[in-house]
């Protein structure tokens, strides 16, 4: 592979004046892994395909704060932009206004030069949009994507998925299986309609029932009921420790799974390689 993210990868922000995402010190470790993957795809891929493309579902304002901190940090968005290996084309989809104007200023001061389309609409509602500004694949003009998704609970609906998993896009996802799900089991036994969406079936009630009584966990049966709902569009389902644990340092407490999903399996060799990489550069953040 030979592929290797150099420590001066990281980018440090300073405060300004605009707004920013308010997130928890978890953050950090969710961006570290992120960023190495995406340096390594967009190197390894640069003499394979003609373009390569990354994509956030929810790009937010470009910079975070680190709540109950004054510590300001570089969004994912940022980082991507800041690759040694960039990609050919950029594409942000954020719904709140005040984030999006904000994360277009920043894109400008870090990025000037880049490629960019910002998409001002939820992810779900505005799939096709972010589907049609990905340059059209041909067989002498090949079109690869890495799209990270990264909402705040289970809230992504599969069927978002399904839209832009019709072209050439491979997928990190982030599960809130532990803050989200597990939390509010009860309440989604009750109430199943989002993790309907999530998994674009709602047969898994059922499983989850006949799962529970044999001592299953609900974060794992989530994680690779996902995961067989991406096998349908042909992505091969990752095994649940190949999921990256985001924790609440204080208390080392799950909150979320990081997981990989691609058709080709050079990019789980990646994803291991980066899973890797980020633990090792734990420090530089």
């Amino acid at each position: 592979m030979g592929v290797s993210v150099p420590d001066d990868n990281i980018v440090k922000v300073e405060a300004d004046d605009l707004p920013y995402n308010d997130v928890g010190a978890w953050t950090e470790a969710k961006h570290r892994l992120v960023a190495y993957y995406a340096a390594l795809f967009s190197a390894a891929m640069k003499d394979k395909w003609e373009k390569r493309i990354y994509i956030e579902l929810y790009a937010g304002a470009g910079y975070s704060r680190i709540r109950d901190t004054e510590r300001i940090i570089a969004g994912s968005p940022i980082q991507a932009l800041a690759l040694k290996v960039p990609f050919d084309k950029y594409i942000f989809c954020e719904r709140d206004p005040e984030k999006l104007a904000a994360l277009r200023k920043r894109v400008m001061r870090h990025a000037p030069s880049a490629d960019v389309a910002f998409i001002p609409e939820d992810c779900d509602s505005g799939a096709n949009k972010i589907s049609a500004a990905i340059p059209q694949h041909s067989k002498n003009h090949k079109v690869i994507s890495l799209c990270f998704v990264d909402p705040n609970d289970i809230g992504i609906r599969f069927s978002t998925l399904q839209t832009l998993g019709l072209k050439y896009v491979d997928f990190i996802v982030l599960l809130a299986l532990y803050m989200d799900a597990l939390r509010a089991e009860q309440h989604y036994m009750k109430n199943p309609s989002k993790i309907d969406q999530l998994l674009g079936a709602t047969s898994w009630l059922d499983r989850w029932t006949t799962a529970k009584q044999t001592g299953a966990e609900f974060p794992r049966f989530l994680a690779e009921e996902f995961a067989a709902s991406m096998a349908t569009m042909k992505y091969i389902p990752p095994p649940f420790y190949s999921m990256r644990k985001i924790f609440l340092y204080e208390k080392n407490y799950p909150l979320y799974a990081v997981g990989l999903f691609s058709r080709h399996p050079l990019a789980y060799e990646l994803w291991d390689k980066a899973l890797k990489g980020s633990d090792d550069q734990r420090d530089l953040f």
